[in-house]
């Protein structure tokens, strides 16, 4: 479950990289809401299933986070 915190890695195609205002969900590719759909079908998958569920875990942080920030 920690190796899906390399969804982050699509952090690096953003210009700037690091922006304390920006919510990611919805801006970079990998955080995009069709991706979390994705994300939410792996988990009913038994060989998908942890990873899906840190992917999701992952994006409904990415979201409280948006909800603080805005």
């Amino acid at each position: 479950m920690l190796l899906t915190m390399l969804v982050d890695l699509d952090h690096l195609l953003a210009n700037p990289i690091y922006d304390p205002n920006r919510c990611s969900i919805g801006f970079h590719p990998m955080h995009h809401p069709v991706m979390t759909v994705l994300y939410v079908l792996l988990v009913f998958y038994p060989k998908t299933r942890l990873i899906g569920l840190g992917l999701v875990i992952h994006m409904m942080l990415d979201g409280i986070d948006c909800q603080f920030m805005g």
